[in-house]
């Protein structure tokens, strides 16, 4: 079969342009080069074949229709997938038209098919950037040349409340000289690109922080057409990272600077103070005895408490001076420059006054009794923690000598260390067997004869000797030790009366001190249990308790049963502690204990004179009985037994003594042979 189109003078036969011509029932009659390089198929590969060799798939509706529409208009176009003769397909527009005769009949048809394949491709990756662009999360900006908006994203419209209409052909607001410097257009005309951290604004005007990357974009010939910039509001970024940095750093209850923030400021404030060669102070502050507001009070109104003292700290300081809550009642304060010591007393004076004005929770006054330990810089040390440590250590021993504030000195630091071995040694005293009880008479003093004693703890070490209990009963109360401490006394006390029983000698009570930690529901059963074991009455044990234990809520019912059960109670140490007398009136106390203190001083302290007098007038009225401790002299027994106090314990008598002499003591005032002593022990 003849190429019909070989017959037009070569010219179309030669065309790249891919021609195909088909008689009317669609058989191919012509096929040019340009068919030929689109397809693969040489000429006469194809000619007199059926076009439905190069569909890709089979005839549809679509095609037919399109067919037809040639018919009835003389031409039509459309895209189709179309298949070479390797078998791979492509998309193709196609032109057909409709050929007719001199007198208007159709004889055949014309099709100029063109591969779009690139040109979809081109266009379905730029509907997909188009997209991409559009629902991007971070912010999307195109410019020209002049920076100039051409396009933006619907996530920069939210981002600056701006309308798409108010920012094309604008200059963004993150390329104004404003908000922006000469380094973003130096590093974009050396290396078009530039990347990093810069503000912006809202429509409201509100700057906010944003990460940018901007890039120039070139055409073929190396100048630029466009800029695209990407960038991300950094605010959420920022406050989630002040919160963390807050959590970190900062006490969340008083919003001060905490533990790891006071070090790191004071680290960098002793670099400098020590190129500039300055001095420098730290403060130690602690409440005392702050544990019996929380008891009394529960813990979120002594939040409260804590958040009013931290305020009138800072309120006592200068700007540049800091304030860090550790934890608890513990508050350190750091003065970064001061010119001498006594700068320091300054500050320290400042703030017990600030913080001894009465304080009120549930309208009840509180008045606080603080104590603080200074060290300085460079004369304590060089660094934060020695610095604080050393604050601490000061703080501890004001609040040991009763002080309002002490500084720090070596001399104290040595006594610290001394006492951590001494506490460490304490955990392991119980099993080595190195406690031991002694036991002070308490005298009648119109018939000078024993009444009683009070069973005192002493620590026999093994290198310091005999440690007194103020020495070792703080440290045992802080790690609970008392606990286990208590029921030893318990245990060897009451094993004591009974071999003074079983030896005929006769003792009308002996005082035992009860740790508030000790004071547990389970307190009634152990001590039965230990007068069960050695056939010993209740009505020979007297329990001393604190003020301090009494503000324990729930504890009413605890000393009831205890009482009930036959046990006389003490009130210890009456008038040094939060005095209530409404204690008086609720427990069933049996004894007031005059505390040494007031006694001492007795009887030329008119102070102390008439404390004393209110103490035996209060016992009289309610119907109690009196022990005045630490009597020293006569003329203090002598005052005491004038204002109808006869019973006293002190050293003016005896001091307090081993069992064997104790024993011996008993059996000289009552007569009696000397009985087979337990061994004293070594």
């Amino acid at each position: 079969m003849n190429n019909e189109l070989d017959s037009d003078s070569g010219i179309y036969a030669a065309l790249e342009a891919s021609l195909i011509t088909m008689d009317l029932e669609g058989y191919i009659t012509g096929w040019n080069h340009g068919a030929g390089l689109l397809f693969g198929y040489a000429a006469d590969e194809v000619l007199g074949k059926h076009i439905l060799l190069l569909y890709a798939d089979t005839a549809d509706e679509e095609e037919e229709d399109f067919f037809n529409e040639v018919i009835a208009n003389g031409h039509a176009e459309m895209d189709v997938r179309r298949r070479r003769k390797d078998g791979s397909h492509f998309w193709a527009h196609l032109h057909l038209t409709l050929v007719r005769n001199k007198v208007g009949l159709p004889t055949r048809l014309i099709g100029y098919v063109r591969d779009i394949s690139s040109q979809l491709a081109n266009e379905e990756r730029s509907r997909l950037y188009t997209r991409i662009i559009e629902y991007a999360r971070e912010a999307i900006v195109i410019t020209d040349s002049n920076k100039l908006i051409v396009s933006v994203n619907n996530a920069y419209l939210k981002i600056t409340g701006r309308s798409c209409a108010e920012v094309l052909g604008t200059i963004p607001s993150f390329l104004k000289k404003k908000y922006s410097s000469k380094s973003i257009e130096a590093t974009l005309k050396a290396m078009g690109h530039w990347e990093g951290e810069l503000w912006d604004s809202r429509a409201g005007g509100e700057v906010f922080p944003a990460w940018l990357t901007i890039s120039a974009v070139q055409t073929s010939y190396g100048s630029v057409s466009h800029y695209f910039v990407v960038f991300s509001d950094l605010t959420e970024k920022r406050l989630a990272e002040e919160k963390i940095h807050k959590l970190a750093y900062y006490d969340t209850l008083t919003n001060l600077p905490n533990r790891a923030m006071l070090f790191s400021l004071l680290a960098q404030s002793l670099a400098e103070a020590k190129r500039k060669k300055k001095h420098g102070s730290l403060l130690c502050f602690n409440i005392n005895s702050f544990k019996n507001i929380n008891d009394s009070f529960g813990h979120s109104e002594a939040d409260i408490l804590l958040t009013e003292l931290a305020k009138r700290i800072r309120v006592a300081l200068r700007e540049e001076d800091v304030v860090s809550r550790f934890s608890g009642d513990e508050f350190y304060i750091a003065l970064f420059e001061i010119e001498k010591r006594d700068d320091a007393i300054l500050v320290a004076r400042r703030i017990l006054q600030a913080t001894a004005a009465p304080f009120y929770l549930k309208n009840q006054e509180i008045v606080l009794l603080s104590h603080i330990g200074i060290s300085i810089y460079p004369d304590d040390g060089y660094h934060a923690e020695t610095l604080i440590n050393n604050a601490t250590v000061a703080m501890q021993r004001a609040k040991k000598n009763n002080q309002n504030y002490l500084f720090y000195s070596s001399e104290m630091n040595r006594r610290s260390l001394d006492r951590i071995k001494l506490e460490a040694e304490l955990h392991h005293a119980l099993d080595l067997n190195q406690f031991e009880l002694f036991f002070q008479p308490q005298i009648d003093l119109p018939s000078k004869k024993i009444m009683g004693a009070e069973a005192l703890i002493r620590w026999r070490h093994p290198q310091k000797g005999m440690i007194p209990p103020s020495s070792f009963i703080p440290f045992a109360e802080e790690t609970g030790l008392i606990v286990a401490i208590g029921s030893w006394v318990l245990n060897e006390a009451i094993s004591q009366i009974a071999e003074w029983k079983k030896s005929g000698l006769k003792l009308n009570r002996l005082a035992i001190n009860l740790s508030a930690l000790q004071f547990k529901p389970q307190l009634p059963d152990e001590l039965s249990a230990i007068l069960s074991y050695h056939k010993i009455p209740a009505e020979l044990v007297e329990l001393e308790l604190t003020e301090s234990l009494l503000m324990g809520n729930g504890q009413s019912g605890l000393l009831n049963q205890l009482h009930s059960s036959g046990f006389s109670l003490a009130l210890d140490d009456f008038g040094t502690g939060y005095s209530n007398l409404a204690y008086l009136q609720h427990y069933p106390i049996d004894y007031l204990k005059i505390d040494q203190s007031f006694v001492q001083a007795l009887p030329d302290n008119l102070h102390s004179a008439a404390i004393v007098r209110s103490i035996v007038d209060i016992a009289s009225n309610l119907g109690l009985k009196l022990i005045a401790e630490g009597v020293e002299t006569k003329a203090q027994a002598d005052y005491l037994a004038q204002l109808g106090c006869h019973l006293i314990q002190g050293y003016y008598y005896y001091k307090p003594m081993c069992a064997a002499d104790f024993t011996q003591l008993l059996i000289k005032q009552q007569g009696k042979e000397s009985p087979t002593l337990r061994k004293p022990k070594p």
